[in-house]
């Protein structure tokens, strides 16, 4: 056992109940599908069955899916699950995560964004989710206007599927333009999010402001294959989001 775990551990007593849940959670998670005996826990955390079986009734009220089994090979462990297990962030880990999705709240799959984050924080247990909804509180954003949501989804899938999409544009004038557009990459400049693709009324590379395009179809069309390169060098400060 490494330094660290162990001056972790040796700590389960000294913190507060919710540092113990978070360290009594990644041990079953280490384990899993294992599980461990309340005996084996205790000894483990230098403390009594009884304190690691109240702990565990607490975790499994708070949604984490903890299962117990009585006599030979029972004890307990974690529920194998399709779904997210058990989420253990701090608060501001946590507010990090609102606080990114909410700034980008125009970004695209900024709703995929959302739905993620809510995710994360229904997996947290209630205390944390407590500390969260209070420390949000002190973190305030203001974003720009952006393309509706209907407009972003038609957009957002068409950049996935690789297929054209018919926009109404109104540009820096206030001239609109009705165009077939060959999406290549969603890009943030400036505080704004734009369309780059691939311009079939100008056959060329052209960046459209998500804010102003008015209305967005995506058609059957494949994409004719433009590579990126094609729009030219990014800025030595651009980079992908990665992952």
């Amino acid at each position: 056992m490494c330094h660290y775990l162990r001056h972790h551990l040796c700590r389960y007593r000294q913190v507060n109940r919710s540092e113990r849940l978070h360290a009594l959670t990644e041990s079953l998670r280490r384990v899993a599908p294992r599980g461990r005996t309340a005996e084996q826990l205790a000894v483990e955390f230098e403390v009594t069955t009884r304190t690691v079986k109240r702990d565990l009734a607490a975790l499994a009220a708070g949604g984490l899916p903890v299962w117990g089994r009585t006599g030979p090979g029972g004890g307990y462990g974690l529920a194998e699950s399709s779904s997210l297990p058990a989420i253990t962030l701090t608060a501001a880990q946590a507010v990090a995560l609102v606080a990114a999705v909410t700034a980008s709240a125009h970004a695209p799959f900024a709703d995929s964004a959302r739905a993620a984050t809510r995710k994360v924080l229904d997996a947290l247990d209630p205390a944390a989710r407590r500390r969260v909804t209070e420390l949000s509180g002190r973190v305030w954003v203001d974003v720009a206007p952006g393309a509706p949501r209907r407009t972003m989804s038609v957009l957002e899938q068409a950049l996935t599927d690789q297929v054209t999409v018919n926009l109404t544009y109104t540009d820096a004038t206030g001239r609109s333009t009705r165009r077939e557009v060959e999406p290549m990459i969603f890009a943030l400049t400036g505080g704004r999010w734009l369309l780059v693709g691939w311009c079939r009324l100008r056959d060329d590379v052209r960046w459209f402001h998500l804010s102003r395009v008015r209305a967005a179809s995506a058609t059957r069309r494949p994409c004719s294959g433009h590579d990126i390169a094609a729009i030219g060098t990014p800025p030595g400060t651009a980079r992908t989001v990665g992952v």
